[in-house]
């Protein structure tokens, strides 16, 4: 059996995802900040009959995420699909001329060394079996610059230009990158931003391994 890792793990679309990807026969690895979150959510996928665990990591502990990764792929069997979608601090959601040197460092960390290390751990066993996918969940600001969440429109800008690169140099071994672009409220009252709907386009991008980006409410061929 092989596993999704979904990297900041919630009661929201990563849960969402989790149950989408377990329902396909994933087993299912959920990272966060809190044991007790990831333990909660996992024993609502079990009692699904979804084979789940939980991990403890922050994101910005390189040494721990990758450690966690390492573990669920022992635990649960190869990473084939790691998702990576933590919410992002209130610290980065400030405006520009209030956005520190050490927020915006701290802001990198969260967005592209974090991935950059989850990546590392989970792409050896994907270039080795041929297949993979990673998914990369980002808010607007990814691709349109707004100067009221400097931290993340600076973080979010470079995640997305790392995962375009990953891309172009891992699509001919078979490895899909691919970035989800999320311009609304998840779980506001619209439906096309309701967790599971999310979660059924998280799963179409897997299966199609297209192109890169895809924004909500764009039509994937």
């Amino acid at each position: 059996m092989t596993t999704i890792a979904v990297v900041g793990a919630g009661a929201g679309l990563g849960q969402a995802a989790a149950r989408r990807f377990g329902h396909e026969g994933f087993s299912v690895a959920l990272v966060s900040r809190a044991q007790e979150n990831v333990d909660r959510l996992a024993g609502e996928l079990t009692r699904e009959g979804i084979t789940a665990r939980g991990y403890a990591a922050d994101v910005r502990d390189r040494a721990t995420l990758a450690d966690v990764l390492g573990r669920a792929a022992a635990d649960l069997g190869p990473v084939e699909v790691l998702q990576y979608s933590p919410v992002p601090r209130q610290e980065f959601l400030r405006s520009v001329l209030d956005t520190t040197v050490d927020e915006l460092a701290a802001a990198t960390e969260f967005s592209i060394l974090g991935v950059a290390t989850a990546v590392a751990q989970v792409l050896p066993g994907m270039r080795e079996r041929g297949r993979g996918t990673v998914l990369l969940v980002n808010g607007s600001s990814a691709v349109t610059p707004n100067g009221k969440v400097a931290g993340t429109s600076t973080a979010f800008a470079a995640e997305s230009a790392y995962g375009a690169m990953l891309h172009d140099a891992l699509a001919p071994e078979g490895v899909h990158v691919a970035q989800l672009v999320i311009p609304g409220a998840i779980g506001g009252g619209d439906p096309l931003y309701a967790p599971d709907a999310l979660a059924d386009r998280l799963w179409t991008i897997h299966r199609g391994r297209g192109v890169y980006r895809t924004t909500v409410g764009e039509v994937i061929v």
